[in-house]
């Protein structure tokens, strides 16, 4: 392989696996794994609509690898539940569905705690790109629906300890 290709080959790897929703090939994880459904520690977020606080328990995937795992693998998602991804140094992300099995509403969350953007009912299995309107500081999943169902909006407020007040 050239250089050239080589670099591309990088290149493509890498835009791949800065989505949550990536997973390397080195990994080996398939939908037999018996850590498929492991799931994290839990706190509660909410989100300040104009129909009043929407309340949910995520878990905070906040390393790379959690991150780079997000729901993969996850059967079911209960409405009342989500994933927050907490990137530290905020990014223009991007996000895919590889081996995700349920469809997810996907929302960003830029570094003063508002909603830049909702990718709604993601596709699941898909590898598009689902990208960010902006910089973000978290991005949160929840079941495919939920968003609308509850009211969510762009420029609506998130309230978790990774915001500001």
């Amino acid at each position: 392989m050239s250089w050239k290709n080589a670099a591309c080959a990088a290149f493509f790897a890498l835009a791949l696996t800065a989505g949550a929703c990536a997973q390397s090939e080195s990994s080996g994880a398939t939908s037999g794994d018996s850590s498929a459904e492991q799931t994290l520690p839990t706190e509660q977020l909410t989100i300040v609509t104009s129909h009043g606080p929407v309340r949910f328990t995520v878990e905070v995937a906040d390393d790379d690898a959690e991150r780079e795992r997000g729901l993969m693998f996850r059967r079911s998602l209960a409405n009342n539940a989500g994933m927050l991804f907490d990137f530290p140094q905020p990014e223009h992300s991007v996000f895919w569905m590889h081996n995700t099995l349920i469809s997810l509403d996907i929302i960003f969350i830029g570094t003063d705690g508002r909603i830049l953007n909702i990718a709604d009912h993601a596709v699941p299995m898909s590898d598009a790109q689902i990208p960010a309107a902006g910089l973000t500081r978290g991005v949160l999943e929840i079941a495919a629906g939920r968003a609308e169902a509850l009211g969510i909006h762009v420029g609506d407020r998130v309230q978790h300890r990774i915001f500001p007040n």
